[in-house]
């Protein structure tokens, strides 16, 4: 080896040593990691541990009520959503061809929303109850018997009409992948309708609604605002107890380490799926199947089997707030403007730092090609999958520790006391949301920059483009709709997200104010914000439509 060459070996090796874009990836991953590993470190190091205390009292009721809501909407969407998606793969039926986008429009109304509508609706005073009394001359609930509205049930209801649509696009798409000449064959050998489904169809489908199902039922361990109104107790309610009324850090990051633990175990199941679902089908060119025209009893069967998940997800809840909302005066109402203009100010600036923290972790990781950032790349999901209670209380201690420090080293230095200057404000908030949805910024960024052309950024470098210039000039290009769509999902989640916005912003988002107002009876002040949140909800799931076209 020359003179010349064994001089260059060093310093490239010393270039090496430090890639600004693997140690980028690895520090975005550590900033959307810590909340979850400061939670586990508050449980293990409690100032009073209250865990056997939790364990003889209220624990077991708050895991027996969670595993409850758990299994029943899972069992509900599991149902409501494979029975449709089976309907408007196999059959021709009057309004097929409109109520197969229709039955994807509850993702747009929060399962909160539908609770404060749903009650609303069927309470004393609701049109139901009055109806019935001015029918039948009652004069009051003592004169006739309904049914109680806040239980457990009924939350186990709206969250199921809320959800179901994550099961019924999944089934969809493993339907519509399935070839068509399994079902022929089955049907030549005698196999009934019923027959077909059971042991042709959803054997094939499985690996797919198990894993719709696991999202919701993270998604039901995420839910304040329902279980809340409903009183039903569950582990996210008892984080809430634990922490803001019993004043105890230890004993409400013990319940999130529960919650945690669940997680993880729906996270396992739902990746176990989607590995499992690889082989669904193995033939190419695998002819569709085709649509069986229905007449009579059965086509309306079909049309009513998928109307009826529509009504209760959607109509019913936008019909109530509407109603509500008739007149000026509710949208002129003191704090509905400021409330609207935070939530796109926070929403907004979270959707783009996640989405940039996204592209960054996934080109850095592609980019750097080391160990550690690929590691890392896959975990930061978890942040979506936590519920935002959790990442709440992750986020809030630690930053209100830094946030003191700092306090106090202006004090000494200038002799004025600054307050707080992050906790309690949108800047801890926003780092909420972008912890809490950026697996949706670095999923869809890992996906669009996955299909970008590996000779397309190599002809770049060749010349002469760094690798900045090459991602700026060749990858986000070419992924712009991606990342519009990344932004748009995640402005609309965190839209939605309740939890970590009561426990960690003091004034009023769309959110927490439909929750304000709703927990004081007052739907008609609550119904313009709800109705705005739908609204913003709906523009996800026209993106969604048009992408699962």
């Amino acid at each position: 080896m020359s003179e010349q060459s064994t001089q260059v070996l060093p310093a490239a090796r010393r270039k090496a040593w430090f890639d600004p874009w693997s140690a980028g990836a690895v520090l975005i991953a550590c900033v959307v990691l810590a909340p979850l590993v400061a939670v586990v470190w508050f449980a293990l190091t409690p100032t009073d541990n209250i865990w056997p205390h939790l364990l003889s009292t209220t624990l077991p009721r708050y895991v027996v009520n969670t595993g409850l809501m758990m299994l029943g909407t899972g069992t509900l969407t599991a149902v409501v959503g494979t029975a449709t998606a089976w309907l408007v793969v196999m059959y021709r039926f009057p309004g097929r061809r409109w109520l197969q986008w229709a039955l994807l429009m509850p993702l747009a109304v929060p399962a909160y929303v539908g609770a404060y509508a749903l009650v609303d609706f069927l309470d004393y005073a609701g049109p139901v109850q009055t109806a019935l009394r001015s029918t039948f001359g009652w004069a009051t609930s003592r004169d006739y018997w309904f049914p109680q509205i806040r239980t457990r049930g009924a939350a186990i209801l709206v969250i199921g009409a809320a959800l179901y649509p994550y099961v019924y696009l999944l089934a969809r798409a493993a339907f519509r992948e399935q070839g068509g000449a399994g079902y022929e064959v089955a049907r030549a050998l005698g196999a009934g309708p019923f027959a077909r489904f059971w042991r042709v169809g959803l054997p094939l489908a499985r690996p797919a609604i198990a894993a719709g199902v696991a999202v919701v039922m993270m998604e039901t361990v995420n839910d304040f605002g329902t279980v809340d109104y409903f009183a039903v107790q569950t582990l996210t309610t008892g984080i809430f107890s634990v922490w803001r009324q019993g004043g105890n850090l230890g004993g409400a990051a013990q319940l999130a380490c529960v919650i945690l633990s669940v997680i993880v175990i729906l996270v396992g199941l739902e990746k176990t799926s989607r590995r499992r679902s690889r082989f669904a089908t193995s033939a190419r060119n695998v002819r569709p199947v085709t649509p069986a025209q229905l007449r009579g009893a059965g086509a309306v069967a079909a049309t009513l089997a998928c109307v009826l998940p529509v009504l209760a997800g959607f109509v019913l809840p936008v019909a109530v707030l509407t109603s509500h909302a008739l007149t000026a005066a509710q949208w002129t109402a003191p704090g509905l403007a400021e409330a609207f203009g935070r939530t796109l100010l926070v929403c907004g600036l979270a959707a783009v730092l996640a989405v940039i923290g996204g592209v960054f972790m996934v080109y850095g990781t592609r980019l750097s090609g080391r160990r550690l950032p690929q590691l890392l790349l896959p975990v930061t999901a978890l942040g979506y999958a936590a519920p935002g209670a959790v990442l709440a209380l992750g986020i809030l201690v630690p930053l209100a520790a830094f946030d003191n420090g700092l306090a106090d080293l202006i004090l000494s230095i200038t002799g004025r006391d600054p307050g707080l200057l992050l906790t309690g404000s949108a800047g801890v908030l926003i780092l909420a949301y972008v912890v809490r949805f950026f697996a949706i910024a670095e999923g869809t960024a890992d996906a669009a920059l996955g299909r970008v052309p590996a000779s397309l950024p190599m002809a770049a470098r060749s010349l002469g483009r760094s690798a900045g210039q090459t991602l700026r000039a060749v990858h986000l290009p070419l992924i712009r709709a991606s990342i519009g769509s990344a932004l748009l999902l995640t402005f609309v989640d965190a839209v939605k997200e309740l939890p970590a916005t009561l426990m960690l912003y003091n004034h009023d988002t769309l959110s927490t104010r439909v929750y304000a107002k709703a927990s004081l009876e007052n739907i008609a002040e609550a119904a313009p914000a709800a109705l705005v949140i739908c609204g913003v909800g709906l523009l996800a799931v026209i993106l969604l439509a048009r992408a699962h076209k």
